[in-house]
């Protein structure tokens, strides 16, 4: 049996946080940063740390501005964002279809 070759995988995205933004992003253009919060159910914080690992990867493009009063920021999956996801998937999906 061929070696299963790990190195593949990209390693930012070897966070099941991480994982749930970009598959969020890539089936939404742009979200909020709230609506992003209630979809995973996280915290600002540990949302805010996931998400901007993501932004200096430059995996997902940020936009902030305000709605009235209130700041309102949000995020979408950049081109290079979504072909590094398209790859790990892809990766993942080789590594799944040797162990079978």
């Amino acid at each position: 049996m061929e070696p299963i070759n790990i190195n593949s995988l990209n390693k930012i995205f070897d966070n099941r946080i991480r994982v749930g933004i970009m598959s969020i992003l890539s089936v939404n253009s742009v979200l909020a940063f709230n609506d992003l919060k209630e979809l995973l159910q996280l915290t600002d914080g540990n949302l805010a740390s996931h998400l901007k690992n993501l932004e200096e990867n430059e995996y997902i493009s940020v936009k902030k501005g305000f709605i009235g009063r209130k700041p309102h920021t949000t995020y979408s999956a950049t081109s290079k964002g979504k072909e590094a996801f398209l790859k790990h998937l892809d990766a993942l999906e080789k590594i799944i279809k040797k162990m079978k």
